[in-house]
């Protein structure tokens, strides 16, 4: 199993004010509930016991929620280095994570336009999606979210994969998008699943429209080099902290 170490954050700022978010019944967003041997075999965090694994999730998720409400923040995005980092995987369960406070709800949104992954994750059989919504103008946001059967979590899907998707994630109506996700509920935190900054330019140029971005690493795989460079690129973004994906007990050894 996949462990993520803590990372430093500041000190919290209470989120008391906002009211517990019970008993939702969804009227207009579908509902497709994940089997749960879906869940277990995609390592998704809601159908596992108490344990190590599951304890990562939550304290990755009590760090950024402190360091997001200390600055006012309500959208995050994930993204990593290269391919095959888990960030996807990251995306999903901070996600499932945070829609387990009762006085939070969680929207995940996959933005990997040309590889999206969060459908599958989830068992989800989705129609449209992301980017059939930006490439169309009459298809109706509430038609295309999906409650995947957990109480306070809601996906945007992908949708089709799409080749111009750094275009289409830079676009005016992506920003508005943002902005009305960002502030319908209050309730709300948003996580983006980005593709990865150094493969495409799609990260790059959909960083500035969210509040933050958290950085997943896959130790001993991940080279320093590709930090530096990562770093360089994201001058002026707000990371919210670097995950360490697949770490072990042993010291990092990154390769240059």
């Amino acid at each position: 199993m996949s462990s993520i170490p803590q990372f430093a954050a500041e000190e919290p700022i209470s989120a008391a004010e906002l009211n517990p978010v019970l008993d939702i019944v969804y009227s207009q967003t579908k509902v497709q509930k994940t089997p749960l041997d879906t869940l277990k075999k995609n390592r998704i965090i809601s159908a596992h016991q108490a344990g190590k694994w599951l304890e990562s999730f939550r304290m990755l998720r009590t760090q950024c929620l402190q360091k997001m409400d200390a600055n006012g923040w309500k959208t995050l995005a994930v993204t990593s280095t290269n391919n095959w980092t888990g960030n996807s995987l990251t995306a999903a369960n901070l996600a499932v994570s945070i829609s387990m406070e009762l006085n939070r709800t969680a929207l995940l949104v996959d933005a990997n336009l040309q590889n999206p992954g969060q459908h599958a994750l989830f068992g989800l059989n989705p129609q449209h999606g992301l980017s059939d919504y930006l490439m169309h103008n009459h298809l109706p946001l509430s038609e295309l979210l999906i409650n995947p059967g957990m109480e306070r979590l809601v996906i945007l899907p992908a949708g089709k994969p799409a080749l111009n998707s750094t275009e289409m994630l830079h676009a005016p109506k992506m920003l508005g998008l943002v902005r009305e996700l960002k502030n319908r509920y209050e309730s709300r935190i948003v996580i983006f699943d980005l593709p990865p900054l150094l493969q495409q330019d799609d990260a790059l140029s959909f960083a500035p429209f969210v509040d933050a971005l958290l950085l997943v690493v896959d130790e001993g795989q991940t080279k320093l080099e590709e930090l530096k460079q990562a770093a360089q690129l994201l001058k002026g973004v707000n990371i919210l902290g670097t995950v360490f994906n697949k770490s072990t007990d042993h010291k990092i050894n990154y390769q240059a």
